[in-house]
């Protein structure tokens, strides 16, 4: 495996049926609070749409989607999702959502080009959700204080884990960090992109990445993003670059920061195409979270 870390002399605090246990008491409590935090309305998501329909995602344009042929349909090719941003897009237009309110959904699909370690799998199973925005909106202080909501709904899930099971103490701040991407790069100028997003979670234990796969000072990008949704290239009313961003959290048995959730405003997008009613323009927030 590509990143698989094991802690010398790690011993898991919980058994496999007090884990199980964990895990739905976690999906349960997590999705009710991203819900009333954000005003989100749970819809079922597809595990594959027909190839060809402009629908799945190319992630960072270079992975290969999982495909395989439907009989009944002539043997038209289906591809396993990679992610949901232009499908979430058009199920907020068929449920004629209105601005200030959005859909989630529990995504599951198969990556099979996934790096694959103690972080990632072949499988995928994340909470991924999409809500309507003003014009007015699109900006920073907006991007923040939904991270801040998301952040809070993660700390009150993380008090209830420790409810549940005492002897896994809480270890994230209550308040989380925001930094800009080349704020990073002249903070840490001699790192790379991973050893900066390492450093900069082990000093303040929660950190929330600005202006992810926009091109920094030094010729290059912090880290790949999909070219036709993530708003990385607006530049904003603080004159940096990007709309979105990468909340990471440290995790000392691993020694290492998981990635929580990716966050951003999309990019802007116009109804005379697939999403909405002809000719009406409407803005869009949207995180996916592991």
């Amino acid at each position: 495996m590509s990143y698989l870390i094991k802690p010398a002399g790690y011993k898991a605090l919980l058994n496999l049926s007090q884990t199980e246990m964990g895990i739905k008491k976690i999906k349960d409590f997590f999705q009710q609070n991203l819900s009333s935090e954000l005003r989100l309305r749970r819809v079922t998501a597809p595990l594959f749409v027909l190839k060809g329909m402009g629908i799945n995602d190319d992630l960072n344009g270079t992975e290969r989607a999982v495909t395989f042929p439907i009989k009944d349909l002539n043997d038209s090719k289906a591809e396993i999702v990679h992610s949901l941003a232009k499908w979430k897009r058009l199920t907020l237009a068929d449920y004629h959502i209105e601005e200030g309110y959005g859909i989630y959904t529990d995504m599951n699909a198969i990556r099979s080009d996934e790096e694959l370690g103690n972080l990632h799998s072949l499988y995928v199973d994340q909470w991924d959700w999409e809500r309507v925005m003003s014009e007015s909106e699109r900006n920073i202080d907006f991007l923040k204080e939904i991270v801040r909501r998301i952040y809070a709904a993660m700390v009150r899930t993380e008090y209830l884990v420790y409810e549940m099971f005492p002897q896994i103490r809480p270890t994230l701040p209550q308040q989380i960090h925001f930094i800009h991407s080349e704020d990073l790069l002249q903070k840490y100028p001699t790192f790379t992109p991973k050893e900066r997003e390492d450093a900069i979670t082990k000093e303040y234990g929660a950190v929330f990445i600005i202006g992810i796969g926009c091109s920094l000072s030094n010729g290059e990008k912090h880290d790949g993003r999909a070219p036709d949704y993530d708003d990385w290239s607006t530049i904003a009313e603080n004159g940096q670059t990007g709309l979105n961003g990468d909340l990471l959290v440290w995790d000392d048995v691993l020694w290492n920061y998981p990635l929580w959730v990716s966050a951003s405003i999309r990019k802007p997008c116009y109804a005379s195409w697939i999403f909405a009613k002809p000719g009406r323009k409407r803005n869009y927030i949207s995180t996916n979270a592991s």
